[in-house]
Parts: C-alpha cells; structure tokens; sequence
C-alpha cells in the first residue's frame, strides 16, 4: 500500500511538466485500487482550452480507462485545491477521496462553496503543502522577471 505522500509525489511529477511546459504547474493522478490509472497537468495554453486544467484531463483519462463515468473506488490527487469548474466535474464524477497538496485562497472551492463535492467524497489536504506551493511560486517568479 503506497502512501498519499507517495502519490502526491507524482503528481507533483505531473506538475513539473505543466512547468517545463510555461503551464502553470498543477499536476493530477487518479488512483484506483493503488494503482495509477489516469495523469493529468495543466495544458490551457498548449490545447487553448480553458478547461484543460489537469484535474479535467486526469477524470476524463480515469473514465475512459475504466469505461464508467463515476469513479467511487478512485482518489485523485492534485498539486493545488480544485477551482469551482474542476471541484464540479469532481463532483459529477462522485469519486471516492480526493487529496491535494496547496490550497488556493484565491480561486479554490472552498472559498465559494465548501459542499461543492458529493457528500460522500472524503477529502485530505496539506499533503506535501510546501512542495506543492514552491512549484507555483518558482513558476510566478519566472513570469515576473
């Protein structure tokens, strides 16, 4: 049984190729019975797709895996707190847990809605925080300079 450290691990992994990519560096997996069964970062800017944030990317490739359109058994786990437009894709896809490193007190959903998520997705959050937040912030610091 692998860790949440370990998978936020790699989908911190995810998140450096949205980096490399001048993407703004969140990264996503979906894990279902400890295996990694969907990846996803962000790619706005390369697919000119202002919903190809990685959590959408990452649901999408776990449904297809899996041929089902709800993801009960499955976690997914993200480098920084969902976005409204994410957390309601989350919720449509009523998935098991989900777990994420930053929050985002600007755009994340907790600050507009808390309950956004099915009733019975469990949430964690805090994993790996400061490795989460050094990413966006090296990202930030590049774009300012």
């Amino acid at each position: 049984m692998f860790s949440d450290e370990y998978f936020m691990q790699l989908a911190l992994q995810q998140a450096e190729n949205a980096f490399d990519e001048e993407e703004i560096p969140v990264g996503a997996i979906v894990v279902c019975q400890n295996q990694i069964i969907a990846k996803g970062y962000n790619q706005t800017e390369k697919l000119k797709d202002v919903t190809a944030h990685a959590e959408m990317l990452a649901l999408t490739a776990a449904s297809q895996k899996l041929g089902a359109k709800y993801l009960k058994d499955c976690t997914l786990y993200v480098t920084l707190e969902p976005c409204v437009m994410c957390a309601g894709a989350i919720f449509w896809s009523q998935i098991g847990r989900i777990v994420w490193g930053a929050s985002d007190e600007k755009r994340g959903f907790q600050k507009i809605q808390s309950k956004i998520l099915h009733p019975k997705t469990q949430i964690s959050f805090g994993i790996l925080q400061e490795d989460c937040e050094e990413i966006l912030k090296r990202f930030f610091a590049r774009l300012r300079t």
